[in-house]
């Protein structure tokens, strides 16, 4: 009786719950003091540096980056602004003259008028019939039932090709002597033009240019058709709807965000028309000092600035220049996005 009534009590002492087991305190040297419990202060010390390292550690991941962006971005950017109010030549000093580069931009440069309506030529020709052709082709990718890919490549493979390549290759494509499109022209008893030897011709011989490098365009308008549901289609279908409509209702709203990309850099690219014109313009006139012939038709905005800049040597006045394209450009694309709510659809916005 004795026996079982010691056995139970000690086994009630056994199992005593494990939290009030481990609110004993452990057993310490003798005469070592027991652990005191850190401030708040010492808390807040402890995350602060835990929070410095954390960040420490992301800004040394990104240090070169930084390091890059201010030598190679930011700093130019200031440098040049604060040129384009001097007068520079990369061997005297600057010297500052205010808004004089700026006002001679507009009052004094008998060239600038001229590179502003070659320029705007490209923009708002060159811009639409790359994006018409891209949509065109395409579309007629889309209905390919075989080889679908071999056209894709042939159609892509332009783009690749080098701008001075590309350039060379049209001078000797429509030359107008032994050419093989005026030769191909001659044999159809059509009119022979100049083309890049006649200022008349030779704009809309870089539009036709530009249609064979549309190739960056034609892939993404290729799968932004990929993507637009069939239930679409097949609905306005019903509806009795032809391929007019179904083109303008269905197909122009489920690609307007790829339309409304392909302009924006469309315009910005085209603000910036440069290798193609130097190149057919130093071969047109066989010299490397007079850019964009034939008579100046060929002679566009970047092209003018990169004349001031390196064989003028003006710096100042080249600096100018950059800074009105930039500005001109942000304006060109902040209009663009704000008036893009009137024609860009996108999926699930409920517009």
């Amino acid at each position: 009786m004795h026996w079982c009534s010691w056995t139970t009590r000690s086994t009630s002492r056994s199992r005593r719950p494990e939290a009030e087991i481990a609110a004993v305190p452990a057993p310490t040297a003798q005469g070592a003091p027991l652990p005191q419990r850190r401030s708040q202060a010492e808390r807040r010390r402890s995350r602060r540096r835990a929070t410095l390292k954390k960040y420490g550690t992301v800004f040394l991941f990104m240090l070169p980056w930084i390091i890059g962006f201010v030598c190679f971005t930011a700093y130019p950017m200031i440098a040049s602004l604060y040129y384009s109010f001097t007068r520079f030549d990369l061997i005297n000093n600057p010297q500052w003259v205010g808004l004089q580069n700026y006002r001679d931009l507009f009052t004094t440069d008998p060239f600038f008028r001229q590179a502003i309506r070659n320029t705007l030529f490209i923009v708002v020709l060159g811009v639409p019939l790359n994006v018409l052709f891209g949509v065109g082709v395409a579309m007629m990718l889309t209905k390919a039932r075989s080889g679908a890919s071999f056209y894709r490549t042939v159609f892509y493979l332009p783009t690749l090709a080098p701008a001075v390549a590309v350039a060379l290759t049209f001078m000797v494509l429509f030359n107008p002597g032994t050419g093989p499109v005026n030769q191909l022209l001659g044999a159809l008893h059509i009119g022979q033009p100049l083309w890049f030897y006649d200022p008349n011709w030779s704009k809309p011989a870089l539009l036709i240019l530009g249609l064979w490098t549309a190739g960056n365009t034609m892939i993404i308008f290729l799968a932004a058709l990929l993507n637009v549901p069939r239930q679409l289609y097949e609905a306005i279908e019903i509806e009795g709807a032809g391929p007019l409509r179904t083109f303008i209702h269905v197909t122009i709203p489920m690609i307007s965000p790829v339309i409304f990309f392909a302009v924006v850099t469309g315009v910005i690219d085209a603000l910036q028309y440069f290798t193609q014109a130097y190149v057919i313009g130093n071969a047109v006139s066989q010299q490397t000092d007079q850019l964009g012939e034939p008579q100046g038709s060929l002679l566009f905005y970047a092209l003018w600035m990169y004349q001031k800049a390196l064989p003028g040597f003006a710096m100042g006045y080249a600096a100018a220049m950059a800074w009105l394209l930039f500005l001109v450009t942000m304006i060109a694309t902040l209009i663009l996005f704000k008036t893009s709510s009137r024609w860009v659809f996108y999926q699930g916005s409920g517009r």
